[in-house]
């Protein structure tokens, strides 16, 4: 029986699906083969059970999150869709197979609307016009829809009209935010946003949690494969009574724990003032508000400073791509929880760190992969470690330097 394959008309100028002409089985395997060349080798050591990759049934549509560039284009149009690979051109697209299916239409909705009322895109040579990107987030579980325009200057002209029109032409939009970002960056949002139509900020559900998201928030951009992602971080936290949840955003993953165990308390910390204030918010609404705690602060040095009564039995981690650093990995075996559960974008910097926390003797007892984005390289994976020298040992050895390499 032959695989099904998946064809895009802009796939070959576009190339963000880089394996699309690839059968998904076969994009499966491949990426259970590259964590198994990453991770395999200390989880046979450890006895770890290396478990087969969680793919989507239907790996089309995933992407709840989508964004455009825009660009001057002649006799007054105006440019949109994705960048080529390693340019700055532009390739069209009136819809994209792995984006919900409202998502492109509503950004090119926007296109039309700066056509119609002139207001100039940016110039990325130049460091001139307006309009640089287009944002749009798309409830899951949920009908809101967020949509941010991002400018170079603090407002749009004739700012009322531009709302009217956008709201016209897409009325499932239930919030317009306007971004500012007046650096010369590779970045697409800035520091600084306005509401210009409805609460500003959508909400979507993971597990049965409803959560806040605004324009700068971190939220998973797959949200059916988050699911199975943070179910798998939470198997790793079950029949844990404090977590520290470190790189905590705005909460999702400790409140998801919170609300799956009522004995759980968790403590998280992240150093954006913004996102831990909306992770409160979130954790109230999710009446978990008295077991979740949220701190501003540098996860490492809060983990310096920790009381006793502050010691976690589990701690999760999920951080950015460049992964963890070998402070903060020296503090977890400080902190001498039980277990830790590492969830990593980026499996290669995560057997480098899961290195060191072997080094600090914890031992893998878990590995599971997850497909959050089909049709590209990209895999995350959960692993799951166990302490299994004494806390005081652990702790002495934690203040011992290690090469990171």
């Amino acid at each position: 029986m032959g695989y099904k394959t998946y064809t895009c008309p802009i796939a070959r100028d576009c190339g963000g699906c880089e394996w699309l002409a690839v059968p998904y089985p076969i994009q499966l395997r491949r990426k259970q083969e590259q964590v198994g060349r990453l991770l395999a080798a200390m989880a046979e050591e450890d006895g770890a059970a290396l478990e087969p990759i969680r793919g989507m049934d239907d790996p089309v549509r995933y992407r709840h999150k989508a964004a455009t560039p825009f660009a001057h284009r002649a006799h007054g149009r105006v440019a949109c869709g994705f960048y080529a690979a390693s340019t700055h051109r532009i390739v069209p697209c009136r819809d994209c197979l792995v984006e919900d299916a409202r998502a492109r239409r509503i950004l090119n909705a926007v296109a039309r609307t700066a056509e119609r009322l002139h207001i100039p895109p940016y110039d990325e040579d130049r460091g001139t016009g307006v309009l640089r990107h287009a944002v749009v987030r798309c409830g899951w579980k949920t009908d809101d829809v967020l949509l941010t325009l991002v400018s170079r200057v603090p407002e749009l002209r004739d700012e009322r009209r531009v709302t009217t029109e956008l709201r016209a032409a897409c009325p499932e939009v239930t919030s317009i935010v306007l971004n500012v970002n007046d650096r010369r960056t590779n970045a697409i949002l800035g520091h600084r946003s306005r509401t210009l139509h409805g609460p500003g900020v959508m909400h979507d559900r993971l597990l049965g949690c409803t959560f806040e998201i605004g324009p700068t928030s971190f939220y998973q951009t797959n949200p059916a494969q988050t699911e199975v992602l943070y179910q798998l971080a939470l198997d790793g936290a079950a029949s844990a009574h404090r977590a520290l949840d470190a790189y905590c955003g705005t909460g999702t993953i400790g409140i998801c724990a919170a609300a799956a165990s009522n004995e759980l308390q968790v403590i998280g910390v992240e150093k954006g003032r913004e996102a831990v204030a909306c992770a409160r918010r979130n954790a109230a609404a999710n009446n978990v508000g008295d077991r979740c705690s949220f701190v501003a602060a540098d996860a490492t040095e809060w983990m310096a400073r920790a009381g006793s009564d502050e010691r976690p039995d589990v701690v999760i981690m999920d951080p950015p791509r460049a992964g963890s650093t070998p402070e903060f990995l020296a503090g977890v075996a400080r902190l001498a929880p039980s277990r830790v559960v590492y969830v990593s974008c980026n499996v290669v910097t995560q057997a480098r760190d899961l290195e060191l926390l072997r080094a600090h003797g914890y031992r893998l007892a878990r590995v599971a992969p997850v497909d959050m984005f089909p049709h590209t390289k990209h895999v995350e994976c959960v692993a799951t470690l166990e302490r299994r020298l004494s806390p005081r040992y652990a702790a002495s050895i934690a203040t011992v330097p290690l090469s990171r390499t």
